[in-house]
């Protein structure tokens, strides 16, 4: 990875330039390079931003900030275990920040979370340097498990789960096979009868093909799929959908949300289902 193509001085100032597709760029002023180091599976940088703080980039792909990284999150996490009504057992796939592991944590009920993560160095230098995200996870509850996840799920054990996330990065690199049809069936094997999933499923603005993708591979495997959105705004477009593949729940309670949170509320949990026409359009969905 040539890390001089997206982190530059420009006289006293150093700038990051993330580069989406080939159309376009988005700079940020950075404060300072916290860390970069290659890790086997890719670049980490931690970098202090201006306007966003603290960020997490890999591959030269912003993964989370401090300013906006509890949106996607908090999204990720408690709207399915919203959906679910007794999660017991959840496996989070990725999430290498730790931010929705400490999301899952604040429910007392939960007994077991499993969090599968190619890359160990990535939890540490998350835990370490962006504190705000990870919160320095330390729950007892969390069994990390340093691994890829696709092979994980392949693995036969004595117990299943309520629900799983898969909290990846865009399909490049190690996590191309986290958005395979293979990859969702095992996922599906690894559910107990009423269990439910959920994926970042990308942005209808920016990755439209990928997100339509994702939604027809889901329901070829689990008899409810179900989309919602919310707004991140570092991520490409603003706009983001969440897709959740479900044995038997598909209705939130947003009654039950006691949370306490930044971006999640009982309405939030509501509304977040209502998809804009153009995403119907696309998803072909009434």
């Amino acid at each position: 990875m040539n890390v001089e193509k997206y982190l530059r001085k420009v006289g006293d100032e150093i700038w990051f330039t993330e580069f989406e597709k080939d159309n376009l760029k988005i700079d940020y002023r950075i404060k300072e390079v916290v860390y970069s180091e290659t890790s086997p599976f890719q670049h980490i940088l931690i970098l202090d931003s201006y306007d966003y703080g603290p960020m997490l980039v890999l591959d030269g792909a912003i993964q989370t900030t401090t300013r906006d990284g509890y949106i996607y999150n908090e999204m990720i996490t408690h709207v399915p275990l919203n959906i679910h009504p007794n999660p017991k057992n959840v496996l989070i796939i990725g999430g290498g920040d730790c931010g929705a592991a400490r999301e899952v944590a604040k429910y007392p009920g939960i007994e077991k979370i499993d969090m599968v993560e190619i890359d160990e160095k990535v939890v540490e230098v998350s835990k370490k340097y962006l504190k705000e995200v990870s919160g320095n996870l330390s729950d007892p509850r969390v069994n990390f498990i340093f691994d890829d996840g696709s092979a994980y799920v392949k693995q036969k054990r004595d117990y299943l789960y309520d629900v799983i996330i898969v909290d990846s990065s865009d399909p490049v690199g190690p996590a191309v096979k986290l958005f395979e049809t293979e990859f969702y069936q095992d996922l599906y094997n690894n559910l107990h009868e009423d269990g439910l999933m959920v994926c970042q499923s990308e942005s209808p603005i920016y990755y439209p093909e990928m997100m339509v993708s994702i939604h027809r591979r889901l329901n070829n495997v689990f008899p409810i799929v179900k989309m919602y959105m919310a707004t991140v705004p570092t991520y490409p477009a603003g706009f983001w959908t969440f897709t959740i593949g479900s044995k038997k729940y598909h209705e939130p309670n947003p009654e039950a949300f006691d949370k306490e949170t930044k971006y999640v509320n009982k309405e939030i949990i509501k509304s977040c289902f209502s998809l804009p026409n153009f995403v119907k359009a696309q998803l072909n969905i009434d």
